[in-house]
């Protein structure tokens, strides 16, 4: 695919993704949350690009970074997001504003990445972000996964991050949740 392309997909499916993860939605824990991830892995390992040939070193650098401000990111949105389990014994989930600042952080950094590499004159491409993008996804989600797998085995209420009381409502009355799909 074209740079240009790559970084529409990207945009794209970070914003389906924040969007999705902000609208109160129920949590299936047995659901493949990695099939996104190693598909973006995928995709960005077959790019030619991956490390610019003319600054191996310093590109090797710069994308162990961006994987690391992925994963940093992934986890530090896994661990804002707000999940309780209902009367009924399903487990939702809700980022929070701090979610939110999680994301705004790890876009900064991401950022200044692409702006150190400008600098030092190494061509990134945007297989960097794929693979930053995954590392996030795949932290995100498996931590999800296992808190909301806590949840649900637990046979009391449970406290949360972000919420008052330990079992808060299922989900708001004027808007149904719909299912998780990947």
């Amino acid at each position: 695919m074209s740079g240009f392309v790559d970084v529409l997909v990207i945009v794209a499916v970070a914003v389906l993704v924040i969007a999705r993860q902000f609208r109160t939605h129920a949590i299936d824990a047995e659901r493949r949350w990695w099939l996104a991830p190693a598909i973006l892995v995928v995709v960005a390992l077959r790019e030619p690009g991956i490390l610019d040939a003319h600054h191996r070193i310093e590109s090797l650098g710069l994308l162990a970074a961006e994987v690391v401000v992925g994963l940093a990111t992934g986890a530090g949105w896994a661990w804002t997001t707000r999940i309780w389990r209902a009367s009924d014994g399903t487990v939702w989930s809700r980022s929070t504003r701090a979610s939110a600042l999680v994301w705004v952080g790890g876009i900064a950094l991401r950022a200044g990445l692409f702006g150190l590499g400008y600098a030092i004159g190494v061509r990134q491409d945007s297989a960097a972000l794929m693979l930053g993008l995954a590392a996030t996804l795949l932290v995100r989600g498996g931590i999800t996964a296992w808190r909301a797998r806590l949840l649900a085995s637990s046979p009391g209420p449970a406290p949360t991050y972000g919420g008052g009381t330990p079992t808060a409502p299922a989900a708001p009355a004027a808007r149904p949740a719909r299912k998780e799909r990947v």
